[in-house]
């Protein structure tokens, strides 16, 4: 097997009252805009537990080290607005993974994948 040379991925899943869902889309907007276009996020997707709709979890891709991720990207100013607004809305700790990518064989996207890569 050959794992991708600085290639990670971080994976968070937090939890809200439902009814602080609006708020939690109106600053993770921005932040989210952000990310997306730093040229080392590979990958960024959203998710919601459909039995739990305050239970929002995403996965981000990163070319990058664990090093660099920390020190340089989770630095970057336009988190502090996103935190300020988000993190008193936490009902329960957030959960953080941060894994390196297995990488090939072990890697598939599919060009009809919700046509998102067409």
């Amino acid at each position: 097997m050959s794992t991708p040379p600085e290639s990670l991925s971080l994976q968070v899943t937090i939890h809200l009252n439902p009814e602080d869902l609006p708020t939690f889309w109106t600053a993770f907007q921005p932040a989210y805009e952000a990310v997306i276009a730093e040229p080392e996020c590979t990958f960024f997707e959203l998710y919601q537990a459909p039995d739990s709709p305050g239970t929002v979890s995403w996965v981000e891709n990163w070319s990058a080290s664990k090093e660099w991720l920390i020190g340089v990207q989770m630095a970057k100013p336009y988190y502090r607005d996103y935190l300020a607004v988000t993190e008193p809305l936490f009902v329960k700790p957030r959960e953080v993974k941060l894994l390196t990518r297995v990488g090939a064989p072990f890697t598939m996207v599919k060009k009809a994948n919700g046509g998102l890569l067409d």
